[in-house]
């Protein structure tokens, strides 16, 4: 059973990221300094820049409250949960009454189990709609979110014998309905939705906690994690150009894979967005810096730091690779990455100039890939206004 936390501490989406908890943080925190006239300069930049992508998705939201289509209400959670991050904390105080309506949508898709979506992708939309629902800071919202989380809960797999994991898949989540097995990006937004709120736990105070077996949670990400030390599947590759990286789901790796022209054997290649997303998830799941399965992702990390382009995937998801890059390392408390060939690097503000030159001149973000709905100017705007939120904090 993973401790309590206090609801002042759903800060990942809103930026702060109070990670005194976390296995994975620093030793200590970072002593309390005042930000430089660079830095405040530089804050100036990415805050600029958050305004005009959020004035950008004002102007695109319908009037009946949603973004991007009414068949799922992932997009107006992740949308309403960067205008909650935002860093002056202006439309958390005083919610406009457009952004009300969004998360009306989003109630009126709340199923009587708890879940909530509109058509499909069960996990996916009720995990980012308890993300944004908890990080309004509304209380009146804290039943559904309640009521969600042990959805959730009930979500985690165990496909054969109960509790004996004896399926790959076992531990973690997928999209739900149709789609029969778990993946490592609905495991991570489950755990992400989880983890931020613990506070709001079923049974707290009056009996047991319901929670997810985050013991199975490990056991699934190590079996998506290219590391054969830990990952005894056939596909488990140790080739250095992959080793410590992660693969999509066990068994598959959107980047495809390689076959030994000898053996026969194929092997998965890693890839950048989704090995985030395993660090990211090791971190929930509160695994130790020093553990080898995290120094063998770092370990990829730093070998294949780019800006330029989704490692593995060239432009496909470039985006939200940027978004979890800057969530994990935040997360982590990563300040200056060092790389493979000994360089330095200060991501933050990286990441943060790669984002404001991408900027269009509407304010808006947009993925000229159109893989993974990156061609959709608003679910791109979040991702990029979530990413600068976040770094706007880190830099003061």
């Amino acid at each position: 059973m993973k401790p309590l936390m206090p609801a002042a501490t759903i800060c990942l989406l809103l930026g702060c990221c109070l990670l005194a908890g976390h296995a994975l943080a620093a030793e200590a925190p970072k002593s309390a300094r005042s930000p430089s006239p660079i830095d405040l300069s530089f804050g100036h930049e990415i805050q600029n820049a958050i305004d005009r992508g959020l004035a950008s998705l004002l102007a695109s939201q319908n009037t009946n409250g949603w973004w991007s289509t009414q068949d799922h209400v992932a997009p107006t959670a992740i949308i309403l949960t960067a205008f909650m991050g935002e860093p002056t904390g202006r439309f958390r105080t005083n919610l406009p009454p457009s952004l009300a309506k969004g998360y009306g949508f989003i109630l009126g898709a709340v199923k009587p189990d708890g879940s909530v979506f509109r058509t499909s992708l069960i996990n996916y939309n009720t995990s980012l709609s308890m993300l944004a629902l908890a990080a309004s800071g509304n209380p009146a919202y804290d039943a559904t979110v309640r009521r969600a989380r042990a959805f959730v809960v009930r979500s985690q797999m165990d496909l054969g014998e109960p509790g004996k994991m004896d399926s790959p898949y076992d531990g973690g989540i997928g999209y739900g309905d149709k789609y029969a097995h778990s993946d490592m990006n609905n495991t991570l937004t489950a755990l992400e939705a989880l983890h931020y709120t613990q506070h709001l736990q079923a049974g707290e105070g009056t009996g047991p906690k319901e929670d997810i077996d985050w013991k199975a949670v490990v056991q699934f990400l190590q079996n998506c994690q290219n590391l054969p030390s830990h990952n005894r599947q056939d596909w488990a590759s140790d080739d250095a150009r992959h080793r410590g990286g992660f693969v999509y789901y066990p068994g598959h790796s959107m980047a495809g894979g390689e076959t030994n022209a000898v053996t026969g054997r194929v092997a998965l290649r890693s890839y950048g967005s989704i090995s985030y997303a395993g660090l990211l998830s090791y971190i929930y799941a509160d695994l130790r810096r020093e553990d080898p399965r995290v120094l063998a992702v770092l370990d990829w990390l730093r070998s294949n730091y780019t800006l330029d382009e989704n490692p593995g995937m060239e432009l496909q998801g470039l985006y939200y690779y940027l978004h979890l890059m800057t969530k994990a390392l935040n997360t982590a408390r990563i300040d200056t990455l060092e790389l493979k060939d000994g360089r330095k690097i200060n991501w933050r503000r990286e990441v943060a100039m790669r984002l404001i030159n991408l900027q269009r001149p509407d304010g808006s973000w947009v993925n000229t890939n159109a893989r993974w709905w990156e061609k959709d100017p608003n679910l791109v705007t979040a991702y990029a206004v979530l990413s600068l939120d976040i770094i706007h904090r880190g830099i003061q």
